[in-house]
């Protein structure tokens, strides 16, 4: 049986990781990779996608890191057209890069608000400006968007900004699916819950738990009615289903990947 993916070009923004493990990005690129995609992996940080690279590579796979600051216009047209350059055509894109910063919006910093609209919103507004029109000239292509549970429930704790910016991921992606429907391109929003990803040690224990990172694993844990903590490889397979050809009649909407916690009371 041939890989679903073979062959086809797929940019995953976020590619890389804050640490070692399974970041949502990172995993997403090496479940393409091992599908038979060509991956191009963007990220700000061109050493945070080293093990990802070295993933791809143990695996023989095609990976290619590109550096692009994904709030930035000038720099998402120039990573796009470097793709179009190498590869022809891009099949896929991926919107993995956010991240959330603590405050309601009386505590929440002005310039704070402001970034996290640019990281979590205006990125996925700037990549999509630029891969739309060479999907639409191809008459084909598949976005998935990330978006969280914090953009359709309470989640824990008051991060404002993120939560409005990740609705607002999910409803970017219902207009768009709608107006580039008859032109072949699908659009899509996987929403992840509270994953068990690098940054929980590296950013949010010092956030939320002063630096604990198993207290804040178990706070979150009794959350989730499944009883235990997905990871990145759970939030990449929803992503690689939602770009393939078995989704070709799902688009405009949203697959949660949380455990059932976005649906228990209390």
């Amino acid at each position: 049986m041939a890989a679903r993916f073979q062959d086809r070009v797929v940019i995953v923004t976020g590619a890389g990781s804050v640490g070692p493990g399974w970041g949502n990005g990172r995993a997403a690129a090496v479940l393409f990779a091992a599908e038979g995609a060509r991956v191009f992996g963007v990220d700000r940080d061109l050493a945070a996608m080293e093990e990802t690279a070295s993933r791809i590579a143990e695996a023989g796979g095609s990976f290619t890191p590109l550096a692009c600051d994904v709030t930035d216009n000038a720099s998402v047209l120039a990573m796009v057209q470097a793709v179009q350059g190498a590869a022809g055509r891009i099949d896929v894109l991926v919107n993995n890069v956010g991240g959330s910063a603590a405050g309601g919006p009386v505590e929440m910093a002005e310039e704070v608000w402001d970034a996290q609209v640019d990281f979590n919103l205006k990125s996925v507004f700037l990549t999509c400006k630029h891969v739309l029109p060479l999907m639409e000239a191809q008459g084909s292509g598949a976005i998935v968007n990330l978006a969280s549970t914090s953009g359709i429930r309470w989640t824990g704790s008051a991060q404002v900004a993120y939560a409005a910016c990740k609705a607002g991921v999910i409803q970017f992606g219902k207009v768009v699916a709608v107006q580039y429907a008859a032109k072949g391109i699908r659009v899509n929003t996987v929403v992840p819950g509270q994953m068990h990803t690098p940054m929980v040690e590296v950013r949010l224990a010092g956030q939320r738990t002063g630096g604990d990172a198993q207290a804040l694993l178990a706070q979150r844990l009794a959350r989730i009615p499944l009883g235990f903590a997905g990871d990145g490889r759970d939030t990449a397979h929803a992503v690689l289903f939602l770009a393939s050809d078995e989704a070709r009649f799902i688009t405009g909407t949203e697959l949660v990947v949380d455990g059932g916690m976005s649906v228990r009371c209390g």
